[in-house]
């Protein structure tokens, strides 16, 4: 009996709960220490020293510990679905939802075409990119996502708050709502449906099967609470239904975290504990984001140098495509807060990582395969934290400019004598 996953395990929990708790210490002013900071980029170089650096989080570890990974992402996927309450839907305003549309389209193609060719021009990133399909979707779903979180703390670094940083999330909550149905098609891709081998039959098949395990889980819930007596505490039954969700997505191959994320949308639509739902969602969310940068950390590889090459220009291409979709919302002439998306939704965050991961834990058995599709969705979201307050702060409006005390008249009682 080895007692590696044990201990492993046991620190990770032991992360969650310390990365939740402690007081933060102190670190220098200025918005891109911020970001990094709030970003977890501590815990991630901690992943990648148990990892990599002393070898404690071994491949066999992080194998037996893939439930935890699962959990994890189950999580983020629940508090992603919990955003997409009807009600607060319905406020969006028209143009918001065109250009946060806009704006995931536009990064998700060029990031797909960029991708394809970068894999056909240099070989060694094709020989680190496979299976090839797969990988390259799950690269455009990534580059189409925002971060929410994310962006709501580059928003606090650079001073916006309000009406103006409500937009930029709500803008960046549809632009990770696209990013996630986009990331439906590799995931379909991992096991061929037995529907003639038809890609487009088998990604609906896929996603019929993720919809009514969603819908499923999220019944699971319903009656619990319909059962449980008033004033109950919905901590154990709201664990309980994500553990079972992602178990479902882990165990099918349907992503925990699509799963789940359609089942807290459920849930808050349907649920009148939807207040306590998202209070229970969020309280966790930091130990749950803390474990999964651990994880995500442990699993960074290198096969090729030509990664560090790859994920900043898939970076600098992600920005291009979201600025290329501000110009033509202005072209199309949309309200000032419906062009809250762009470079404004630069930023990406836990999200981003969980669809790297999610692609880990399909494709992990092919060698370095899925950890370097994920190293490069690490570099991609390092370059998006760090550049997100420079690209958010050529959008601040300019101060007003100071106006002039009125001279006094020059026969008035106070005149100067000259």
């Amino acid at each position: 009996m080895t007692f590696g996953p044990v201990l492993a395990l046991a620190g990770l929990a032991v992360i969650g709960l310390l990365a939740a708790r402690l007081p933060r210490p102190p670190w220098p002013r200025g918005a891109h220490v911020h970001v990094v900071r709030g970003a977890g980029g501590a815990l991630l170089l901690l992943g990648l020293a148990l990892g990599p650096g002393v070898d404690f989080l071994t491949r066999p570890v992080l194998r037996t510990l893939a439930p935890v990974s699962a959990l994890a992402l189950g999580w983020l996927g629940a508090m992603l679905g919990a955003r997409f309450e009807w009600r607060y839907l319905r406020r969006f305003p028209r143009g918001t939802i065109v250009h946060a549309l806009l704006s995931a389209s536009a990064a998700y193609v060029v990031v797909l075409l960029a991708a394809g060719d970068g894999a056909l021009l240099v070989p060694a990133l094709g020989s680190a990119w496979v299976p090839r399909l797969p990988a390259l979707l799950t690269l455009a779903a990534v580059a189409a996502a925002s971060g929410p979180g994310a962006v709501a703390l580059v928003a606090r670094a650079v001073h916006v708050r309000g009406s103006g940083a409500r937009a930029v999330r709500r803008a960046a909550t549809l632009e990770t709502a696209c990013g996630a149905l986009a990331l439906t098609i590799p995931l379909a891709l991992h096991r061929p449906h037995p529907l003639g081998g038809n890609v487009e039959v088998g990604w609906l098949a896929w996603l019929v099967f993720a919809v009514g395990s969603g819908a499923l889980v999220g019944m699971v819930f319903l009656s619990l609470a319909r059962v449980a007596p008033r004033g109950a505490d919905w901590d154990l039954a709201l664990f309980g239904t994500v553990l079972f969700g992602a178990g479902i997505g882990y165990a099918a191959d349907l992503s925990p975290f699509i799963v789940c994320a359609i089942a807290a949308a459920l849930i808050v639509n349907v649920a009148p504990q939807r207040q306590a739902v998202r209070r229970t969602l969020g309280t966790w969310a930091p130990s749950v984001h803390a474990v999964l940068l651990v994880i995500v950390g442990a699993l960074v590889r290198l096969p090729t140098v030509w990664l560090l090459v790859a994920a900043p220009v898939v970076a600098g291409l992600r920005i291009t495509a979201k600025w290329v979709s501000e110009w033509l919302a202005r072209v199309l002439r949309l309200p000032g807060d419906a062009r809250a998306a762009g470079l404004r939704t630069v930023a990406q965050g836990g999200v981003a990582l969980a669809f790297g991961l999610n692609f880990c834990l399909l494709y992990g058995s092919q060698g370095d395969a899925g950890s370097a599709v994920l190293t490069s969705v690490v570099g991609c979201v390092l370059a998006a934290q760090l550049a997100a307050p420079v690209l958010w702060s050529l959008h601040l409006p300019e101060p007003a400019p100071l106006t002039p005390a009125p001279g006094l008249p020059e026969l008035s009682p106070n005149a100067p004598v000259d």
